[in-house]
């Protein structure tokens, strides 16, 4: 029996209108009232998810998230923060001396805001979809104690396929690197995925891996669809997801995480 389902958000729960179906919401409220778990892991930061667990009534004492790719892992009533896992300012710093040599345009997240050197309409998307402030600044200039919990690499998906070959091993070697999105490529501290942030979620509820089912589109949830018992690919996800996954579903659009649930679950 499945006792824990993590949800991706953006391409998995969300539809391309970024919204929850009706038959998605009333299949989790069915798993709420079977007492089964269900967690968002999300590349988000959490202000960014906010009206989402509020729709979904996942606020009770039992119930986590995963966001920022698993950089932050947190209860949603009391803010009980299982891990934090923040870069340091240099991290910024170092990526954005890279990001020049490469070409291609930068931004960090905070816990409250999205930080960048360069107006872009790459961060403008981050900004609009989290309901997040965007802050201009130049690096040298940032506040020491500013948390930034993800660094992303941030341009049109075709400069990003290009540009992924030539990332130095030293950054391979220092960061988990994560595309998130065709437009987003993320940077976190290594060792950071969503895989390991469901699993601090599951030991926390008693609950073993092959009692989970982890849904996901790309590859930033590698990690925890490898993790789950039952791993599970959307019909819209990219192909390299797809190919580690247990199970494919159908696509966002045509109410897959419903389908998982209902097929496996109720």
């Amino acid at each position: 029996m499945y006792k824990l389902i993590a949800i991706d958000m953006d391409g998995t729960l969300l539809n391309e209108k970024k919204e929850i179906s009706n038959r998605c919401r009333e299949d989790i409220r069915k798993l709420k009232e079977k007492g089964i778990s269900v967690v968002l892991a999300t590349g988000r930061p959490f202000h960014g998810i906010i009206p989402y667990i509020e729709e979904l009534n996942l606020l009770g004492e039992n119930d986590f998230v995963v966001t920022y790719n698993g950089a932050l892992v947190q209860n949603t009533k009391a803010g009980k923060v299982l891990k934090l896992s923040p870069l340091s300012l240099d991290s910024y710093k170092e990526l954005y001396t890279v990001s020049k040599e490469l070409g291609v345009y930068i931004h960090a997240l905070t816990e409250s805001s999205v930080l960048t050197p360069r107006s872009n309409p790459y961060t403008l998307i981050e900004s609009t979809i989290n309901k997040i402030p965007i802050i201009v600044e130049p690096i040298e200039d940032i506040d020491s104690s500013t948390n930034i919990i993800k660094v992303m690499f941030i341009d049109d998906p075709k400069r990003l396929d290009a540009i992924i070959p030539l990332i130095p091993e030293w950054v391979e070697e220092k960061y988990s690197i994560l595309r998130s999105a065709p437009i987003f490529l993320e940077f976190l501290n290594k060792g950071v995925d969503k895989g390991v942030g469901v699993s601090l979620i599951a030991r926390q509820l008693g609950i073993e891996p092959d009692e989970v089912i982890c849904i996901g589109d790309a590859g930033n949830d590698i990690a925890m669809i490898e993790y789950a018992g039952l791993g599970i690919a959307m019909g819209n996800a990219t192909d390299d997801v797809k190919a580690i996954a247990d199970y494919i579903t159908l696509s966002n659009e045509d109410d897959g995480v419903a389908h998982v649930i209902e097929k496996f679950m109720l």
